[in-house]
């Protein structure tokens, strides 16, 4: 089969044109958030950041089993660091996606929950977060946390409530009480 100019200035005129509308309407489906407002931010990830620096994870008779280390990285994102040095180190990246505050659990069960809390104006004593998706889910009735309730006891007491299920039951709650090191 010969191809002549004409046909092939049409097949490339018709990929193009393909191409021009698969793009436009690719970036027309694009999920586009409003930016949090100062309260919100406020109300969630300005609290979050207020936890800069190290903690101490201790149990009820004062004794440490642990530390947490929060830093403020780029754009306002905050990384925790639980168990810092350990076998169990596990990793919790917060950040805003327009008016909710997210929580990425980089847990050492394998899993990443993804949790949110959608700020609801001035701060309160906690922030819960509750689970939007979850990656690297080997069976649907893996365990993976689902719930975390993050608890400002004073400017130097927080309390973390992480609520786990496996399929749709509670399979287990652990709560960590962190006091600020130094």
């Amino acid at each position: 089969m010969k191809c002549t100019a004409a046909a092939v200035i049409g097949l490339v005129s018709f990929c193009l044109t393909a191409c021009q509308t698969a793009s436009s309407s690719a970036s027309g489906s694009r999920p586009v958030v409003q930016a949090a407002t100062a309260q919100e931010k406020q109300a969630t990830i300005d609290r979050v950041k207020a936890l800069k620096g190290t903690w101490n994870i201790v149990e009820d008779d004062g004794k440490v089993q642990g530390q947490t280390v929060f830093s403020v990285g780029g754009g306002g994102t905050v990384r925790e660091v639980m168990f810092a040095g350990t076998e169990h180190e596990m990793t919790n990246m917060y950040h805003m996606d327009g008016p909710a505050i997210v929580c990425t659990h980089y847990c050492a069960m394998g899993n990443q929950p993804r949790m949110k809390c959608v700020a609801s104006g001035a701060p309160g004593d906690s922030i819960r977060f509750t689970l939007d998706r979850v990656s690297n889910l080997r069976k649907p009735d893996e365990a993976c946390m689902r719930e975390m309730v993050l608890t400002f006891k004073d400017a130097n007491t927080i309390e973390q409530r992480w609520i786990s299920f496996k399929a749709d039951e509670k399979t287990e709650e652990v709560v960590f009480t962190l006091k600020r090191a130094g």
